[in-house]
């Protein structure tokens, strides 16, 4: 599947007019065509605002500011000394900047005799003294982070900023500031800033701004601990987890992630990729990816925190020799994240959904072939469906699968996946707030709830084909127990259409599809049932409001779906009628049905009573004959006694029908085709009715002796085998009126037998 990313920022767009603006009023518009590659992202704040900086052409080092609400650009600070920067951050106010800056190739060269600190760590006062203080004079390199508190609506007088040394450690420095002469603000007490060291011998680390949380990684007895520590708005942190990852990152080197865009933390390593990924929901991912021995295939793995299971993809890539340098990239998509290699196309993850029902829908859509290694259709269902239930309760979304891949037993090609347990995190703080309560809730569900209890429609399915065997056998259950199921049926029925006030396009949930509200009214029980095993203290009236509610908005999407396709390819009323040329708007939407029907029906789903009967007559008028019995052969289209009722009214007996409707009724279960072969005035129609009439008459018969006193009937020929045969059906009839008592059909009997036989004969003759 293609992904396709919108860029916000740009600076050739947003910032490289304002530079040559200013430099149009100081003579030098032309310097920005030469100097253009100097100009480059630094950081990105927690609040959007971006800090790039450029040299001039005296070749001094500018830092800039980009705010993202005014789209305003604002000049910061500039360094008078052809320097080479590291990395740089801002504070909140926008009063202090912090910047790491080492000397350029050539002025090392000039001062290569006097030995002196390749990195200093500054901390500027911007506005408006300007005053400088030295942070760290060192010879490694120094990354620098503003901590940016989570309320912000009045100014702070005490600023924190992190420092990240190459020689593996993080540093916190607390910076007090104070107001003089109104707008001026300085520094207090710069001559001794307080410091708290956060983390030692670390290898791996990745700053998360939105969260204000750090990531890290430390290496004990060849193990990689992953811990995290979580700032507040004062200077206070905690450590909040720790846990054991099953990966080597000896070969690591130091690697940072998310502290700014600066492109050297990338040439420090290029060995493995590693990076966090939290939501909202409650949820902690890792994905790794180790270094590649061979660009035939890549390998990554996924350890899904919150759940206790890893999930460890291998992919071969189909061609050897690719243009390096190359890496597995992973992108954070809010409730999905996506993994892919440069000249690739992204595979989706998912971890929860979100994605805006009605704008979901018109791009699933418009890309249901673009996608190979799921069904949108089933992941779209399900996680929707989720969604639903995680929004009223998080307990009980825990309940519900979230995802159709997880029951999806078919093999991806080109893929392998290897799914393993793994160690649930240690949390070390016991006070939890927000999302740290929401992940302490799904690491005690998992704790106390192995194995998983999702819900899954299998036992569904199965007593659902079980009573529709029993149906064919003439076998019934208890009234009483199949009244329930279909009283379920009506309720989520009614539920739906309770919702929506708008009429519907499509002729959905109004037919009395007896298979599929007996799926429906299954699937209520089962998941009653099932919350009622596994919820605690839950009335029973709710748990049944909560099956109700979920069956309802799986049916309602599936309608929602297909008043979809139907807008979208602007049908009428008119294609419900069988007796119409197919148009490739009916053929599209008849497509879309059938990977309606796929995606159900592995998933054992039910669909909305009408559904068979719509996609039965597109397939009347989008398909061949040929096709047409294939596809009811082998079980994608279902012959409903509405469609085929419409299709014996609607169609005339040219040849062509002719064949059409034999094809049909010679398919039709018994029980249907009593009555559907009353609608077709035809031999073959008759010829199956008396045939059916015979069987009946025939099934305990007895060879008696017979009276030779029979009345003719008006069709009597001379042959011989046909009139002895209507004479012992004349007989039966005469003498036990009971044998041929068929309901709605009195008019069959001995004559209507023999008419039919002489016309079918007629007929097969040519005659």
């Amino acid at each position: 599947m293609a992904l396709r990313l919108v860029v916000d920022f740009d600076l050739r767009k947003d910032v490289l007019p304002w530079l040559r603006a200013q430099g149009a009023e100081s003579g030098g518009a032309d310097v920005w065509e030469t100097n253009y590659e100097s100009l480059r992202v630094l950081n990105v704040e927690r609040n959007g605002n971006i800090i790039y900086t450029y040299k001039d052409d005296k070749r001094n080092v500018i830092f800039g500011f980009y705010d993202c609400q005014t789209k305003q650009n604002k000049h910061l600070y500039t360094f008078e000394k052809d320097l080479q920067v590291i990395s740089g951050s801002i504070n909140s106010e926008k009063t202090l900047l912090a910047a790491s800056l080492v000397q350029s190739t050539e002025e090392r060269r000039r001062n290569e005799l006097q030995p002196g600190s390749r990195c200093l760590t500054l901390l500027v006062e911007i506005y408006p003294v300007n005053n400088v203080k030295v942070l760290k004079a060192v010879d490694s390199y120094i990354w620098v982070q503003f901590l940016y508190p989570y309320v912000e609506s009045h100014p702070h007088s005490q600023n924190h900023l992190l420092l990240i040394s190459e020689e593996k450690y993080i540093e916190q420095v607390h910076i007090q500031v104070t107001q003089e002469d109104g707008d001026t603000v300085v520094i207090k007490n710069s001559d001794h800033l307080p410091r708290d060291r956060i983390a030692e011998d670390f290898v791996w680390a990745q700053w998360d701004m939105a969260e204000q949380r750090l990531y890290y990684i430390n290496l004990k007895k060849s193990k990689s601990i992953l811990k995290c520590i979580q700032f507040y708005a004062d200077k206070s942190f905690n450590l909040m987890f720790e846990t054991p990852l099953d990966i080597s990152l000896k070969d690591l080197g130091f690697k940072l992630v998310n502290f700014g865009c600066e492109y050297h933390q990338d040439t420090l390593s290029k060995q493995s990729t590693l990076c966090v990924f939290t939501n909202h929901t409650g949820s902690l991912c890792v994905c790794y990816s180790p270094k590649f021995d061979s660009w035939e295939q890549i390998t990554y793995s996924v350890f899904y925190l919150h759940k206790g299971y890893s999930k460890t993809f291998t992919a071969a890539l189909g061609r050897a020799g690719l243009p390096g340098p190359m890496g597995i990239t992973f992108l954070n998509l809010d409730l999905y994240f996506g993994s892919g290699v440069t000249g690739y196309r992204f595979k989706y993850q998912q971890s929860s959904i979100y994605h805006l029902i009605l704008k979901i829908i018109q791009w699933i859509s418009e890309n249901l072939t673009a996608c190979h290694s799921f069904d949108l259709l089933q992941e779209f269902l399900i996680a929707s469906s989720y969604w639903s239930i995680f929004l009223e309760s998080c307990t009980v979304a825990m309940l519900f699968p979230w995802s159709s891949v997880l029951t999806w037993n078919m093999e991806i090609p080109g893929i392998t996946l290897v799914t393993e347990e793994i160690a649930l995190p240690l949390m070390k703080v016991h006070s939890f707030k927000g999302y740290w309560e929401r992940l302490n809730t799904n690491l005690q569900y998992v704790k106390y709830t192995k194995p998983r209890l999702h819900y899954h429609n299998s036992v569904v399915g199965r007593e659902w084909h079980n009573l529709i065997s029993e149906e064919k056998t003439g076998k019934r259950r208890a009234t009483a127990y199949v009244r329930n199921i279909l009283d379920n049926a009506l309720k989520v029925i009614s539920n739906i259409e309770a919702r929506n006030s708008e009429p519907r396009l499509m002729p959905l949930l109004q037919e009395d599809d007896h298979h599929q509200r007996l799926l429906i009214g299954l699937m209520v029980s089962e998941l009653k049932d099932h919350l009622l095993r596994h919820l605690q203290g839950v009335e029973r009236k709710n748990t049944e409001q909560m099956a109700l509610d979920y069956v309802s908005k799986l049916l309602d999407l599936i309608c929602r779906i297909l008043e979809s396709a139907w807008r979208k390819h602007k049908l009428n009323p008119w294609v419900l009628h069988c007796n119409r040329r197919n148009s490739a708007a009916e053929f599209a939407v008849f497509h879309t049905m059938t990977r309606i029907l796929e995606a159900t029906s592995s998933l054992l789903l039910p669909l909305p009573p009408g559904f068979h009967t719509l996609h039965m007559i597109l397939g009347v008028n989008c398909l061949p004959l040929h096709n047409l019995l294939h596809y009811v052969d082998n079980g994608v289209l279902l012959l409903t006694e509405t469609a085929v009722t419409r299709l014996m009214k609607d169609l005339d007996n040219t040849e062509k029908n002719e064949k059409l409707k034999f094809g049909i009724i010679v398919r039709l279960p018994p029980l249907i085709g009593q009555k559907i072969c009353r609608l077709w005035d035809h031999p073959v129609s008759s010829n199956i009715i008396s045939r059916n009439h015979v069987t009946r008459l025939l099934q305990n018969y007895k060879k008696q002796a017979q009276n030779s006193v029979i009345k003719k009937s008006s069709f009597t020929v001379e042959f011989l085998p046909l009139n002895y045969f209507i004479e012992i059906l004349t007989h039966l009839e005469s003498s036990n009126q009971a044998l041929c008592d068929f309901e709605g059909h009195d008019n069959v009997d001995a004559e209507f037998v023999e008419e039919a036989a002489l016309k079918h004969t007629t007929m097969l003759l040519g005659l």
